[in-house]
């Protein structure tokens, strides 16, 4: 079984000094950015994602590019999972290293599919305005970040956009203070699907937080959510019942999802005995 899962507020979390303080060892430090700590996990979560990778392949799910992915270093360079999905999807990781036959069908793929970048810059360009937008990012040569204001965001203005940009091949998703155009190919299913196939493995349990983890969550056999997040929110909105969710939500989030992954993931082996021996 693949266990394929988010990071960033699924995972792993921030936390202002004060409550990273409060929690003490109950939390431990996922990532630094020039010494300074970025993200953490809960203790037990991390426990229990050594034990399941015992168990089955764990793959991190990622927006984040390659060199952000990496920064993780309790993922990145302690656990070390054999495989890892950055980039939305654009790009796979084995043993450490890009996948360049991956890379360079998703590059070809989006070739065929979505507008160029250069007719997306100029939509972006005429619409996002320095007003709203705070910075703004080409990531690993796929997709745009945009940290935003989101209370000064043009909510009318960016609808069109994102109906425009449907049109051209290209995704919007807006998630708290980051807006995110992608390429509609460059996602994180076909990416978990790919690996999949090459690992030979016939079941994906699946867990993330944001709307670009969506495409992932319906494609997987077993799905749970953590209970914030944009899905959560779009969910209480407008319910379609589609989801099961966590009944934490924050940090400790985490260790009812890996709890769920470790039940389904025995309750699959039990039934293959079962299967087996009739």
């Amino acid at each position: 079984m693949i266990f394929a899962s988010d990071l960033d507020q699924t995972l792993i979390y921030s936390q202002p000094l004060e409550r990273a303080e409060e929690l003490g060892n109950q939390i431990i430090i996922a990532e630094l950015i020039d010494g300074k700590v970025r993200s953490y996990m809960s203790s037990s979560s991390y426990q229990q994602l050594q034990k399941l990778m015992t168990e089955l392949i764990f793959i991190p799910v990622t927006t984040r590019t390659m060199q952000q992915y990496n920064r993780i270093h309790l993922i990145s360079q302690m656990l070390k999972p054999t495989y890892a999905v950055t980039s939305n999807g654009g790009n796979i990781l084995i043993d450490g290293q890009p996948d360049l036959e991956w890379q360079a069908s998703v590059v070809a793929r989006v070739s065929e599919s979505s507008d160029h970048v250069q007719d997306v810059r100029i939509l972006l360009d005429r619409v996002l305005s320095p007003d709203w937008v705070i910075s703004s990012s080409y990531c690993d040569e796929l997709f745009f970040s945009h940290i935003i204001d989101r209370a000064k965001m043009p909510l009318e203005e960016v609808t069109q956009m994102s109906a425009e940009l449907q049109r051209m091949g290209w995704s919007t998703s807006i998630q708290g203070r980051k807006v995110y155009v992608v390429p509609q190919v460059v996602n994180k299913r076909d990416a978990v699907q790919h690996l999949k196939q090459l690992t030979g493995e016939h079941q994906v349990v699946a867990s993330g937080d944001s709307l670009l983890d969506r495409i992932l969550i319906d494609f997987a056999d077993f799905s749970i959510v953590p209970r914030h997040g944009e899905l959560y929110r779009q969910e209480q909105l407008q319910s379609t019942g589609d989801y099961s969710f966590t009944e934490e939500s924050g940090i400790f989030a985490t260790d009812e999802i890996l709890k769920y992954v470790e039940s389904v993931n025995i309750e699959q082996k039990n039934l293959f005995v079962i299967k087996e021996s009739s």
